[in-house]
C-alpha cells in the first residue's frame, strides 16, 4: 500500500510544497504541467517510506519504492489525510472531513464502559452478538416496516465502510458491471477496483442533483450486475425522491439487478422522509441495505456498521466479512444496543440540532458569496466556489485552508472524471454552532467575490 507517516493509506491526491499548488495526479487526471511536481512528491514519500531496520545500519542503505497492486495504483492519496494534516499546521477550522467536533450520547458511553467492566471483552459472534442484531432488526422493522431475521439476514461489520466491502467482495466477481452515481463516497470505486468489477458512472448535476431518469434506463442492461445507491447522499445532501427510487426499482426487477444501498445518513433527512429502497416492491431480495451507528450517535471512531440482506446474499456477504475482520468490537457491539433502543425523541433532538447547525453554516455561506445548493439530508452541503477566481476545486481548497484559515473538501476526488466536480467543494455542518459561525467570519473577513 501506499502510506503516509502514520501508517495511514494514501488515494487520489497529493500536496506540492507549501509555496505550491495541491494536483491531483491519478492516471485519469493527471496533466502534463503536473508531472513534475507529482514526480517530485512521488520521490519524498520514498524517501519519508525508506525503512530502517536499526538505528545502527548504515545510511547508505539502499532505498527501496513502496509497492501496491496494479487495482490500486491510482488510488494513491486520501484528500482527507491530507487535507486535516494542512488544517492542523496552517490552525484552520476543519470543515472538511466528516466527523463531529462534539461527543456521542452520555447513555451509549456509559453502556460501553459498563459492557468492558462486565467482561465482555473476547471475540464477538463472527455475525454479531445477538442483542445488537436483534436490535437493528427491531430498529429497521420501525424504520422501514419490514421483518427481517436477525440470525439469518443481519451480519454486523466494522462500520459500514466494511458493510460496503463484505458486500462488494463477497457479491461481485471480476468483470461484473455495477453502475455507480458520481460524486460519490470514495471508497465505493477503490473497494469495487479491489472485486475486479466494471464501473459505470452516471452523473449527479447541479442545482438539485437530480437523477437523469432516461441515462440510467439506457445504462441499465442484462449487462449489469448492480447499482450501489447513497441515500441521504454524501456529499451533495441529495435525497433520493420516491419517484427516482421507483425507477431503480422498476430498473432492478426488469433487469435482474442488485442494489448496495448505503443508508448511514438515513436519521439526518430534513426535507422529506428517507425511503429504504428494499421496502419498494420486489426490492428486498435483491438488495443489501448499509448502515451504521457512527453517524446517528456521533460516535464515527466506534465503526459499528452492518449489512441487512435476504439469505441468498447475506451468505455472500458474511464469507468476504469472516476474511476481512471476522469479528466487531464486542463491548462496542453491547453499547449499539442500547443506542438503537434510543427513544424517538432522541432522533428528533438530533434532527432539530442540525437542522440548526445547517441553518447556520447555509445562511453564513450565501453571505460570503457562495452559490449554495440544497442538502435535504446527511451533514454536508456543496457549494460553487467560481465567484472567487481560483481555477479548480482544488486550487481553491489550498487557497481557503493557507489563507483563509478554513477546510472544505475538493469534490473532483468523487468523480469518475475529475472534470465535472473543479466548480464544486464541499464542506461539513457536524461542529458545534460556536466552531460554524468562527469559520463563517474567517471567510467573510478573507474571502473576496471577484465576478
Amino acid at each position: 500500500m501506499y502510506l503516509d507517516t502514520h501508517g495511514v493509506m494514501l488515494r487520489h491526491f497529493s500536496f506540492r510544497s507549501s509555496s505550491s499548488s495541491l494536483l491531483p495526479f491519478s492516471s485519469r487526471s493527471l496533466r502534463s504541467s503536473a508531472k513534475s511536481a507529482a514526480s517530485s512528491h512521488y520521490s519524498r514519500i520514498v524517501a519519508t517510506m525508506t525503512t530502517t531496520s536499526t538505528q545502527n545500519e548504515s545510511t547508505h542503505q539502499t532505498q527501496k519504492p513502496v509497492q501496491v497492486a496494479k487495482r490500486l495504483e491510482k488510488f494513491k492519496t486520501t484528500i482527507f489525510t491530507q487535507m486535516s494534516t494542512l488544517a492542523l499546521k496552517h490552525g484552520a477550522i476543519n470543515l472538511g472531513q466528516g466527523f463531529p467536533n462534539f461527543d456521542g450520547p452520555d447513555f451509549v458511553k456509559e453502556a460501553a464502559i459498563q459492557a468492558i467492566n462486565d467482561g465482555k471483552n473476547q471475540y464477538a459472534r463472527g455475525h454479531g452478538v445477538p442483542e445488537l442484531n436483534s436490535a437493528i432488526a427491531a430498529r429497521f422493522l420501525e424504520d422501514s416496516g419490514l421483518v427481517v431475521d436477525p440470525e439469518k439476514e443481519v451480519t454486523v461489520t466494522s462500520g459500514c465502510t466494511e458493510a460496503i466491502a463484505a458486500a462488494m467482495l463477497g457479491l461481485i466477481n471480476p468483470g461484473d458491471e455495477v453502475i455507480l452515481f458520481a460524486p460519490f463516497y470514495d471508497s465505493y470505486e477503490a473497494t469495487l477496483s479491489m472485486a475486479g468489477a466494471k464501473v459505470k458512472g452516471i452523473t449527479l448535476r447541479p442545482p438539485d442533483f437530480s437523477l437523469p431518469l432516461e441515462e440510467l434506463k439506457a445504462a441499465v442492461t442484462s449487462e449489469t450486475r448492480a447499482i450501489l445507491l447513497n441515500t441521504p447522499h454524501n456529499p451533495t445532501g441529495k435525497m433520493f425522491t420516491r419517484e427516482e427510487l421507483e425507477t431503480i426499482a422498476r430498473l432492478c426487477v426488469e433487469n435482474d439487478v442488485l442494489v448496495f444501498s448505503d443508508e448511514v445518513y438515513d436519521k439526518l433527512a430534513f426535507e422529506m422522509d428517507h425511503v429504504s429502497i428494499a421496502s419498494l416492491p420486489g426490492m428486498y431480495e435483491r438488495t443489501v441495505t448499509m448502515n451504521s451507528l457512527g453517524k446517528t450517535f456521533s460516535l464515527t471512531g466506534w465503526k459499528i456498521g452492518w449489512a441487512i440482506a435476504p439469505p441468498h446474499l447475506t451468505w455472500g456477504i458474511r464469507q468476504a466479512h469472516s476474511y476481512l475482520t471476522f469479528a466487531t468490537s464486542t463491548p462496542m457491539q453491547y453499547a449499539a444496543v442500547a443506542a438503537l433502543r434510543a427513544p424517538e425523541s432522541y432522533f428528533r433532538e438530533l434532527k432539530r440540532d442540525y437542522s440548526a447547525k445547517k441553518e447556520i453554516l447555509v445562511k453564513g455561506l450565501k453571505e460570503v458569496g457562495f452559490e449554495v445548493f440544497p442538502s435535504s439530508g446527511t451533514y454536508f452541503v456543496v457549494v460553487d466556489h467560481t465567484p472567487f477566481g481560483l481555477e479548480n476545486d482544488v486550487a481553491f481548497c489550498e487557497y481557503l485552508i493557507k489563507e483563509v484559515g478554513v477546510v472544505a473538501i475538493p469534490t473532483s476526488v468523487f468523480y469518475l472524471n475529475p472534470e465535472e466536480g473543479k466548480r464544486l467543494v464541499r464542506f461539513t455542518f457536524c461542529k458545534d454552532e460556536e466552531t460554524l459561525r468562527s469559520a463563517v467570519e474567517r471567510m467573510k473577513l478573507k474571502l473576496k467575490r471577484v465576478v
